[in-house]
């Protein structure tokens, strides 16, 4: 289990970095995105993979660690708003550009 989980984390981080690397921004926006949720799942993996064990504390049970679910929760609001910024930002760059390029200055 933790094999598969550590490779589905290594897979997203490198679809991620391959599609940062592209040329147009929704590639590079959607490359972040992917990323994030690599880096969600990595912080997950950091409270230990446990079955069939409490959130809390319980009498005599080992217990889930809550830090790296509350951080991932964060996370992931975080990141839906940082997306959506970024999102707005890329469309406003093509208005204004004309392209979807991540590499044209506009003329002054």
């Amino acid at each position: 289990m933790e094999a598969m989980y550590a490779g589905v984390v290594g897979v997203l981080t490198a679809a991620g970095v391959y599609l940062v690397l592209e040329r147009r921004s929704f590639s590079v926006v959607l490359g972040l995105v992917v990323l994030s949720y690599a880096v969600n799942l990595f912080l997950f993996a950091m409270g230990r993979l446990h079955t069939n064990k409490p959130p809390l504390a319980d009498l005599g049970v080992g217990v889930a660690d809550p830090l790296p679910q509350a951080l991932v929760l964060t996370a992931i609001v975080i990141g839906f708003a940082m997306t959506a910024f970024v999102l707005v930002l890329a469309l406003h760059t093509r208005v204004l550009t004309g392209s979807d390029g991540v590499d044209n200055v506009p003329e002054e």
